[in-house]
């Protein structure tokens, strides 16, 4: 089922997810939702706080291709970053984070362990933009946004831009329910 994506500046956005310790239907059926509204959205990965649950799980989007028919996810529970290498400097946006989008640095190449959805450990390396969508998504299993990874000039300019969206859709739904009462 697709969720409402929470956006920021939510408290749960900010809040450290619990670790996942039992591995069971539930837990399955909220990496399938997380799935589904991830491809929805569509984004490259996303966060179980995202979508209001406080549990260390994510998917990222795996597809070959945008638009892969085919589409796949890779689900990490309790992913923990056991090794870094590299840096690289590039342009992120968040599900969460509406109408914004930053230069970040982030290692270019890092180990993963976490556990798959059987509740078995894995390990395994990634590179390029698949080693910065698992350190974006494991931001945010810690309560960490990618604008806490920009200088804080650029991250007062987003909540200024922020609030200006904010106001611009409270407009918007205080006309729209004044039209529906006339």
């Amino acid at each position: 089922m697709i969720k409402k994506i929470i956006t920021y500046p939510n408290p749960i956005l900010r809040k450290k997810a619990a670790t996942v310790t039992e591995f069971g239907e539930e837990l399955q059926t909220l990496i399938e939702d997380m799935t589904q509204t991830m491809f929805d959205a569509p984004g490259a990965g996303l966060a179980a706080n995202q979508i209001g649950v406080s549990k260390r799980v994510c998917v990222i989007n795996v597809s070959e291709k945008k638009d892969d028919e085919d589409r796949k996810a890779l689900a990490l529970i309790n992913p923990v970053i056991s090794e870094e290498d590299g840096a690289e400097i590039g342009e992120e946006g968040c599900l969460s984070v509406i109408g914004y989008t930053a230069d970040v640095k982030r290692f270019t190449k890092i180990k993963v362990t976490a556990h798959n959805v059987a509740g078995k450990l894995v390990e395994f390396e990634a590179e390029d933009f698949f080693a910065r969508v698992i350190q974006h998504e494991t931001d945010h299993l810690e309560g960490k946004l990618f604008i806490d990874r920009i200088s804080s000039l650029k991250r007062l300019l987003y909540k200024k831009k922020l609030k200006k969206i904010l106001q611009e859709k409270e407009a918007e739904t205080d006309s729209e329910q004044t039209s529906s009462q006339s």
